[in-house]
């Protein structure tokens, strides 16, 4: 088990490692420069020589590979570094904006969860073929829905049609309905498909079977027999999913002009604000590796095999 855990903690470290990289190149490969985004174009009548000064501050004119072995080194210490347009740290703006966000990706994961449930359950206990089948092709429906269109159809049938929600300074409530739909949606779609797919798998298994010679009702099989069994795939890729909530909820929070790493992601994308752009980057790497991290430690609890097989691979 030692090593299994070990395996799944180095793994996790080398993605956190690869992603800064990644984006540290990619984010160096873009034109344009912060710090004169700032000041050049400023009222300040700064000289050529003050500007200069002003970038060596901010380490902008050392080589390439120094100003990533320092900001390497800078955040393996905890300091993300300082936003050129605001002069705050950075991790001052992601504590600001960072709950929001979370906030708004744990709502939209349960109502996806329960999404999904409802999906697998209609699907496998309806009482008609056609509803099944029907039921069933939900999820390629589903997944097929890019997030900012349904976000702005949401708004426009469920706030401008028919009155229901108010998107013009709604409650804190009212304000999450249509932003947690607008998630959920698309999320639930590979939840479902997956249950409804395991489900089925499991159905077919002999156990089942003999559970059902006993008298069982297909309600009982469902609960008692076959969702234990069929839940675990989709315990794995729900995590995976929940790691990419984050990257959905910025473009979900830009559509629906809510507080949070969106807002802060704009900003900072129109400002070349690259540190922030950095720490956002590494944030939303950290809760997807955390989150896949977990599922990974906890799939075990649920299927001891996968330790055994593990063990039998490394003789």
């Amino acid at each position: 088990m030692s090593s299994y855990v070990l395996g799944r903690m180095g793994g996790a470290v080398a993605v956190l490692l690869a992603t800064y990289t990644l984006a540290f190149v990619l984010l160096q490969a873009l034109p344009g420069d912060a710090v004169l985004i700032k000041f050049l174009g400023s009222d300040m009548g700064l000289t050529p020589e003050a500007l200069a000064e002003i970038r060596s501050s901010y380490g902008a004119d050392a080589p390439v590979w120094l100003q990533y072995v320092t900001s390497l080194g800078r955040t393996l210490t905890g300091d993300l570094g300082t936003s050129i347009q605001t002069g705050a740290p950075v991790w001052a703006a992601l504590s600001a904006n960072l709950p929001a966000t979370i906030r708004l990706a744990v709502l939209g994961f349960l109502a996806a969860s329960l999404l999904a449930v409802g999906i697998a359950a209609l699907a496998t206990l309806a009482p008609f073929a056609w509803l099944r089948g029907a039921t069933a092709s939900i999820p390629s429906l589903f997944v097929a829905i890019p997030v900012f269109w349904l976000g702005i159809t949401l708004i426009q049938v469920f706030s401008f049609q028919l009155g229901l929600v108010s998107v013009i300074s709604p409650g804190p409530l009212e304000g999450l309905i249509l932003p947690v739909l607008t998630l959920a949606v698309p999320i639930s779609a590979p939840l479902a498909g997956i249950l409804i797919r395991s489900i089925d798998r499991v159905m077919a298994e002999p156990f089942v079977a003999v559970a059902r010679a006993k008298g069982a009702s297909p309600r009982w099989v469902l609960l008692r027999h076959v969702a234990r069994n069929a839940i675990l795939p989709t315990l794995t890729i729900a995590g995976v999913l929940f790691g990419e909530l984050l990257g959905g909820a910025v473009v979900t929070e830009a559509v629906f002009n809510l507080s949070g790493l969106g807002g802060l992601t704009q900003q900072a994308v129109g400002n070349q604000d690259f540190a922030v752009l950095q720490g956002i980057v590494l944030v939303s790497a950290l809760a997807f590796v955390l989150i896949s991290l977990a599922v990974d430690l906890a799939a075990p609890l649920l299927d001891p095999r996968l330790v055994r097989r593990g063990a039998v691979a490394a003789r």
